[in-house]
């Protein structure tokens, strides 16, 4: 991706809103500033297909589409109300479904909201687990992104595998004030045979998920190349 695609990408986060209750929301006029959209006219057009689309998914439009007045300055500096939308994310997913594809924003947003709309369907059914399914479901997450961590970390330096158990240490210290894997395994008053990550619950896991994913990232961004640094990486991001 371009650095002028990840920036307009960026617009549509920017123009998010969060109201009292902690509920994000976008307005239709900003949005429609951003998908390239001159007249207002010519988007309350694209709205009223998306709401179409809205109810013919069985969703009750009024909860994701909300008419509401906003205050503006003119040019002569005197305030006037104008007619605005307060739109869900959903809402939004479905006016860059139904906007002009041949505006190049319009298709980056149709990536934006169909990959954020997707993020949140999977946390709604996260939430539906119970304790020992989302455990389940974040170790396999971290088996897989452990061996992105290992590619990223020989990338690094770390060339075998007494050094990936050094670094992965470091991590463990950085989370664990300290503690080293055997001393966490000692705590957990595991056999020989057990591994630690098989007895983390859903937000010890998740803790070592953010460890895993974040120092991946940064060593690959920082373009790290020493097997001290990645070690001392490793450290930092569990620490925080």
């Amino acid at each position: 991706m371009t650095e002028h695609n990840d920036y307009r990408l960026k617009m549509f986060e920017e123009i998010r809103h969060v109201n009292e209750y902690d509920s994000e929301f976008w307005y239709a006029r900003e949005l429609a500033e951003v998908l390239g959209y001159e007249k207002w006219a010519n988007f309350q057009k694209v709205i009223a297909k998306a709401i179409v689309s809205c109810k013919a998914s069985n969703n009750n439009d009024l909860d994701h589409f909300a008419d509401v007045g906003k205050m503006v300055t003119i040019g002569s500096g005197a305030d006037r109300e104008i007619d605005d939308v307060m739109l869900s994310r959903y809402a939004c997913y479905l006016i860059v479904q139904n906007a002009d594809p041949r505006k190049e924003t319009v298709a980056l947003g149709q990536s934006y909201f169909a990959i954020q709309t997707r993020k949140q369907e999977l946390q709604d059914d996260f939430r539906q687990l119970t304790e020992d399914q989302k455990r389940l479901a974040i170790r396999k997450e971290l088996r897989d992104h452990n061996r992105e961590l290992a590619e990223a970390a020989k990338d690094a330096g770390v060339s075998d595998p007494l050094e990936y158990a050094v670094f992965q240490n470091y991590g463990y210290m950085g989370l664990y004030g300290g503690l080293k894997a055997k001393d966490i395994h000692k705590r957990k008053k595991l056999k020989k045979s057990e591994k630690i990550l098989d007895h983390m619950g859903s937000s010890e896991l998740a803790a070592n998920l953010f460890r895993a994913t974040q120092t991946e990232e940064k060593l690959r961004r920082d373009k790290i190349t020493s097997r001290n640094k990645a070690n001392s990486t490793h450290f930092e991001v569990g620490k925080k």
